[in-house]
């Protein structure tokens, strides 16, 4: 069987499984919608009761870095908090997260009607902003696995340490179809194929959301970047980049490859889903009536509420004003300001008044205000926010749990793809002498990569992990000679060289690439290693495939071990044998940049390694 059929068959199995337990319990769905159907009434009662500045407040979102005053929370009715990449506590540990999300929500429950606040941030591989937590392998790799129960379990244990630091909502997972390598958001994709990212996208969601979003163990997900991000054009983009760029392609593949895993999202229940960046056809996501209410709330039939990115309204139209008005009356339903004040952001004060002034004048409707305001409060009674609105310090033993880190080292062993084996693989545990060379092998903040700790990820120890070279070391034991060096030095006196190279961390927009060759320092690493005629296994650290061809002759292994975490003995596990390799890659790998951008189905498809190559032994 092909790997296209084989992955459709599998997408019927499950559907017509899901089917069936629908069938087999009426009564369970009946339950549900009386649930859903007090949530509503309880949702429009309470509209009725608002004052305008109330509802306003609900629709904004502050990071809580920009807050002037805390008790502006308070004063402007606040709806809604986040912490970006990098936002944190006083003291970035668990206890301190509790401790702050509740003297914020006390605030909130401090107004007229006490509505609380929901408190989102960006957990997308692992809870990543708190040290100490759990730190997964960001989605490249997780689709390299395949493997829906995997991604279920991780989103699971994601949400219990969100819920154990007191969150509630994590902006995640993405559902990108990505198509370009340059794109500096590439990792945050499961794959190229559309079949793949659909469905574990909605096996994340479903580990996230669990059955009920009251439960104590589920968060809120959000289903991103609605829609078409992973199919910008590079040049149209920020900088002369890609990312935030346009997409050129026609309604019918928009919809084919772009919008079906959020249909399938919406289909599965997510409760939020954020716009995205880019443009199509040249007009701004964030301001297309068309997609966000003609096509994903009336057409889909998405019921949950829409977030804006990061600051993105203020791209709509150099006049904010206007901006709003165009976001709000698209279908925007609670708008990130975030608050920052600078020459290229505005504060959430000038948001509000703005938003406040364009309803008296009917620029935006009041029916639209409460309809946004609706669609939020049916998902903070859904949560149970309204019953019980603290946290409690309970489970805080959770984040970073020895539990949640084995299954992190699986979601290691499920994602490391082996490219290229000349009978090498795997390593006795009993050689003499290995060397482990290249920054990458003992780095745990290049292992962990972008959105880990702080927006762009950072080098050596920020956060607490093994890295690979900890776990070559915890392989061997006494049996073996192991000498780490970064260039590389005194190579010739090995029995065999493990070579870790890669990118640096980086995210959003500083993660554009307009070449995907090796860096300079990674080059003459490789060439002074392959100079001793040793034995060389080539691990690659990266967010995408990279240009590698013009070592494969040189060396006897390549493994894709992509961002792995803070389990870096997971790939220790498939250098040794201990685990066999299973993953099969979820991107096409090029020969060569004139080939970029490839994907499977090109008329010209002949890439270095095709879509669902990977080796075992």
């Amino acid at each position: 069987m092909g790997y296209r059929n084989y992955t459709m068959a599998l997408s019927k199995k499950i559907l017509f499984l899901e089917l069936a337990l629908i069938m087999l319990s009426p009564a369970k769905l009946h339950s549900q919608q009386n649930k859903n159907k007090t949530i509503s009434i309880k949702a429009k009662n309470l509209v009725t009761k608002m004052t305008l500045d109330e509802k306003i407040g609900q629709i904004t979102q502050v990071d809580h870095r920009y807050l002037e005053q805390k008790s502006d929370i308070k004063t402007y009715f606040l709806g809604s908090l986040l912490s970006g990449g990098g936002s944190i506590p006083d003291t970035n540990n668990p206890r301190s997260w509790v401790r702050m999300y509740n003297e914020y929500q006390d605030f909130a429950l401090d107004t007229r009607l006490g509505i609380p606040l929901i408190y989102g941030i960006d957990a997308v591989h692992g809870h990543n902003n708190v040290y100490g937590a759990t730190i997964f392998p960001h989605n490249i790799g997780l689709g390299c696995s395949n493997d829906e129960g995997l991604v279920q379990k991780i989103s699971e244990a994601t949400a219990r340490e969100v819920r154990a630091t007191g969150l509630d909502w994590t902006f995640a997972p993405c559902l990108a179809v990505s198509q370009d390598e340059r794109w500096g958001r590439t990792f945050e994709s499961y794959s190229e194929d559309t079949e793949i990212v659909t469905r574990l996208g909605i096996a994340s969601i479903k580990g996230y959301q669990g059955n009920n979003l009251n439960n104590a163990n589920s968060v809120l997900a959000c289903a991103k970047h609605y829609v078409g991000d992973g199919s910008t054009i590079f040049g149209t983009g920020i900088n002369g980049g890609i990312d935030r760029g346009d997409v050129l392609i026609d309604e019918k593949e928009l919809r084919s490859k772009y919008i079906k895993p959020f249909r399938v999202a919406v289909e599965n229940g997510v409760g939020s889903i954020m716009i995205s960046y880019n443009s199509w056809q040249s007009k701004r996501l964030h301001g297309h009536s068309y997609l966000i209410n003609d096509i994903l709330k009336k057409e889909l039939g998405f019921s949950g509420f829409v977030v804006s990115d990061w600051a993105a309204i203020d791209d709509i139209d150099e006049n904010y004003k206007t901006s709003i008005i165009t976001a709000i009356n698209a279908g925007i339903d609670m708008v990130m300001v975030p608050g920052e004040h600078s020459d290229k952001s505005h504060s959430y004060i000038e948001f509000i008044n703005l938003l406040k002034e364009s309803v008296l004048e009917g620029s935006v409707s009041l029916n639209r205000i409460d309809d946004a305001v609706y669609r939020i409060l049916k998902i903070k009674y859904s949560m149970g926010l309204f019953e019980k609105p603290l946290k409690d310090y309970k489970k805080l033993n959770e984040v970073g749990s020895s539990r949640n880190r084995e299954l992190a080292r699986t979601g290691v062993n499920k994602s490391v793809v082996v490219l290229q084996n000349n009978n090498i693989l795997p390593i006795s545990k009993n050689i003499k002498n290995i060397l482990v060379a290249g920054k990458h092998g003992h780095d745990l903040g290049y292992q962990c990569g972008g959105w880990t700790i702080s927006w762009q990820g950072g080098s050596g120890n920020t956060t607490i992990g093994t890295t690979i070279l900890d776990g070559i070391r915890d392989k061997i034991g006494n049996h073996s000679s192991l000498t780490f060096s970064e260039n590389g030095d005194e190579a010739s006196d090995h029995d065999i060289i493990v070579a870790v190279v890669g990118e640096t961390p980086y995210a959003e927009m500083q993660g554009d690439r307009e070449s995907l060759e090796l860096s300079n320092k990674d080059k003459i690493l490789i060439e002074r290693l392959i100079k001793t005629g040793k034995p060389i296994v080539l691990i690659l650290i990266s967010g995408r495939p990279m240009i590698i061809t013009p070592y494969l002759a040189h060396v006897d292994a390549v493994l894709a071990a992509w961002f792995p975490g803070t389990e870096g003995i997971g790939v220790a596990d498939i250098l040794f044998g201990d685990v066999p390799p299973t993953a099969k890659l979820s991107f096409s790998w090029p020969k060569n940049m004139v080939q970029i951008p490839i994907n499977y189905g090109d008329k010209t498809y002949d890439p270095l390694f095709p879509l669902g190559y990977g080796l075992t032994y």
